[in-house]
């Protein structure tokens, strides 16, 4: 997924309208008191990074920075757009939109960093600044999305915009500015715009409070298990690094397994022992639902039962119907649709796949001279692993050793660019970073010339944020002559010192995944910056960067990293050809666990939801409904992620986690386009190059996808891929 910071200077926030940090405008007399502006010297956010690449200087930046860079940013960001408000000319593109464009620069510095820093490596004085400023940075927003005298000179433009503009991508971003504004309240009157403003002041506020919660509530439900001998399963590495995280806790001589943010945990798959299976899964979906500190279920209510009466003000039966405009489904009613024409074929296929998965379990327990049990969601992983061993041949254990992370990253997600769009890396250690784990990279074009800076953060901290994502702290911007300095984060559990990071094949398949993201950012060549990377629809943005996933498994590309991490032999061949007749194995479970997920965000949104939301019906009690409504309440397959931990839903994905398999047709259909044209060759990469991946959101998404490959989406190619069948 790629991420993006809660406040952004106007051409940025109109650009990531209502993206995942992005937080709402609050009252606007708040962000008048400011401190007193730190001298430059004292302060080197205060002026660009002397760095390559304009490279952040993570070694320079302290925390007590941030504040003054801030309020300065803050003023000088007003008053550039007083001055393009008042300005006594006649609206033109150039003093206006234009001017925009390029306003903000020290605060768009400042928010980059540090809301990237909060996502990837958050500490007490950062929390603290982002509860500090949301509702300040919220309030400038709103003073100035709903300036009467601003909107003024681009609803003029926005009338006259075929002659006011000076190509065909200025007036998309003169109808970009006008639909950010009206959306955010500029047509209102008074009393209502005071009332938007309220609204999303508050949700500023529940915003920065529900991430330190979820942050903090992964932390403190970590799974303390005293003796070893119940963690059978597991590698001596792994033991060796729960037993150091529980050392760092202050438990030695006892084992902490830390949680991810999704449902299912991965060592659910391995932990022989039932009841350690268990304790994981119920620790892992009672998060933000425990009744003590970090409970969230209340601000999970609040902010639905906000969002749904903001969105009424603004002219919208829902919030589900105000996000999804701006995408490509256009319609809560073409979102839903598409989930429920999949998710009888994935439930059925769900099913299948347990009664397959009891079957075992009966055999196994009759071998053992044991009595069986049902199926439950904590034995799902440990007996599809063993089934996959049955039926394929081999298990997560037997690949293991071949996916070494240095040589997936290198040897298969670099070559894969390399042989498509002739990138070339060069790792580099002069570069200050925030984390002694986070690597860097130049990237080189085809012809030379460096294209971009990459910083790669893998591992997992207590610090950091669950899931994975890509983030720019560098963009595109033809104004600045900047080039991109792009970021990938993922969760990868720290193996201990000196030992090897293996990888399981969803991390594999997350790293080519977030690069993909990583592509979109490097490779944009926009005129404006607010059409910048990876700046397009929530529904479309994954599209890209699902497409780069096909390479994990490319026979050329999987022969040339999956080298055994001690004898740097290659995966046999018989094991590969294995692990690709397995790429549909279970996908019922996997396909269910996304779409129940996918449609309870859609379903709180709406107003039905919202109105439970209001109500005193308790928010599980809620899920629950809405589940069994929508036919997925399958119960050895919960959602992916539960609504109190469900940060998609709380922030940049609300009313949009559906955009992940929406993209994924559009995906699986350009992945048939990419065989048919011969597979990994540098044509078809500079197609996607010049067609897609540079064009950011200069264009009409869905154009720019037909154009690509010749025809509009189909779903039967993602049917076939996940192996369901679809009724038409």
């Amino acid at each position: 997924m790629t991420s993006a910071t809660p406040h952004l200077p106007l051409r940025q926030t109109l650009a990531r309208a209502c993206r995942w940090w992005l937080l709402a405008p609050g009252l606007a007399g708040v962000m008048l008191a400011q401190a007193a502006p730190a001298p430059a010297a004292a302060n080197p956010l205060l002026t660009p990074s002397p760095l390559p690449l304009r490279f952040p200087a993570f070694d320079k930046v302290r925390d007590e920075h941030f504040a003054p860079a801030l309020d300065r940013g803050m003023a000088e960001e007003l008053a550039e757009v007083e001055a393009i408000a008042a300005n006594r000319a006649a609206p033109s593109f150039a003093n206006t939109v234009e001017a925009l464009e390029k306003s903000g620069r020290l605060l768009a510095r400042t928010t980059t960093l540090l809301f990237n820093l909060l996502a990837a490596d958050a500490n007490p004085a950062r929390l603290q600044l982002r509860t500090d400023y949301a509702p300040r940075l919220a309030a400038q927003r709103d003073a100035i999305l709903q300036n009467p005298k601003l909107f003024a000179r681009i609803d003029a433009l926005y009338q006259n915009r075929q002659q006011a503009a000076p190509n065909p991508e200025a007036r998309r971003l003169i109808e970009r500015y006008w639909r950010s504004m009206v959306r955010a309240g500029a047509r209102l009157k008074p009393e209502a715009q005071a009332r938007v403003q309220a609204i999303n002041a508050e949700l500023a506020s529940i915003d920065a409070d529900y991430q330190q919660r979820t942050l903090a509530e992964v932390n403190d439900s970590a799974v303390v298990v005293d003796n070893v001998q119940e963690l059978a399963g597991l590698t001596p590495d792994q033991i060796q690094a729960a037993a150091a995280a529980a050392k760092e806790a202050g438990l030695d001589g006892k084992y902490r397994i830390a949680l991810l943010n999704t449902t299912g945990q991965p060592y659910e798959a391995v932990l022989s022992q039932r009841s350690l299976r268990e304790r994981l899964h119920r620790a892992s979906v009672a998060r933000g639902s425990r009744g003590n500190a970090f409970d969230t279920t209340r601000l999970v209510a609040r902010t639905v039962a906000l969002r749904q009466e903001r969105a009424e003000l603004l002219g919208y039966v829902d919030h589900a119907s105000f996000q999804i405009e701006e995408g490509t489904a256009k319609t809560p009613a073409a979102a839903i649709a598409m989930l429920r024409q999949l998710a009888p074929a994935a439930v059925a296929s769900a099913r299948r796949e347990a009664a397959e998965l009891q079957a075992l379990i009966d055999r196994d327990q009759a071998a053992q001279g044991a009595p069986s049990f049902a199926l439950a969601p904590w034995d799902w992983s440990f007996y599809a692993e063993k089934l996959r061993a049955t039926r394929y041949g081999f298990d997560e254990s037997q690949i293991k050793p071949y996916l070494e992370l240095d040589s997936v990253l290198e040897k298969g997600v670099f070559f894969a660019a390399n042989q498509l769009y002739g990138l070339r890396f060069k790792r580099r250690t002069d570069l200050p970073v925030y984390q002694p784990d986070v690597r860097t990279y130049d990237v080189f074009d085809a012809n030379g010339r460096q294209l971009a800076i990459f910083i790669a953060d893998l591992y997992a901290r207590p610090s950091k944020q669950g899931g994975a994502w890509m983030n720019e702290y560098v963009s595109q911007n033809p104004y600045e002559r900047t080039r991109p300095v792009v970021a990938n984060h993922l969760n990868i559990p720290k193996p201990p010192a000196g030992e090897a990071t293996l990888l399981t094949w969803d991390e594999v398949r997350t790293l080519f995944h977030e690069f993909g993201h990583a592509l979109h950012g490097m490779f944009s060549q926009v005129r404006y910056p607010s059409f910048a990377g990876a700046q397009t629809p929530t529904d479309f943005v994954e599209y890209p960067s699902q497409v780069n996933e096909v390479w994990a498994s490319w026979p050329t590309v999987l022969a040339n990293y999956a080298r055994h991490y001690r004898t740097g032999e290659a995966m046999p061949r018989e094991l590969l050809d294995k692990v690709l007749a397995a790429q549909q194995f279970n996908q019922g479970f996997a396909t269910t666990e996304y779409l129940s997920a996918a449609l309870l965000d859609l379903r709180w949104h709406l107003r039905e939801g919202a109105a439970a939301a209001a109500s005193a019906t308790p928010v599980l009690d809620t899920e629950a409904r809405l589940l069994k409504e929508e036919g997925v309440d399958f119960a050895p397959v919960p959602p992916r992620y539960r609504s109190p931990y469900f940060s998609h839903m709380m922030g940049d994905y609300s009313a949009g986690y559906y955009a992940y398999i929406w993209s994924e047709v559009l995906d699986a259909n350009t992945v048939e386009w990419l065989k048919a044209e011969g597979g990994l060759r540098r044509a078809n990469g500079d197609r996607l190059r010049r067609g897609l991946l540079s064009r950011g959101g200069s264009e009409d998404a869905m154009t720019l996808f037909a154009k690509l490959v010749g025809h509009e989406p189909r779903i039967e190619p993602l049917a076939q891929r996940r192996g369901l069948v679809v009724k038409p």
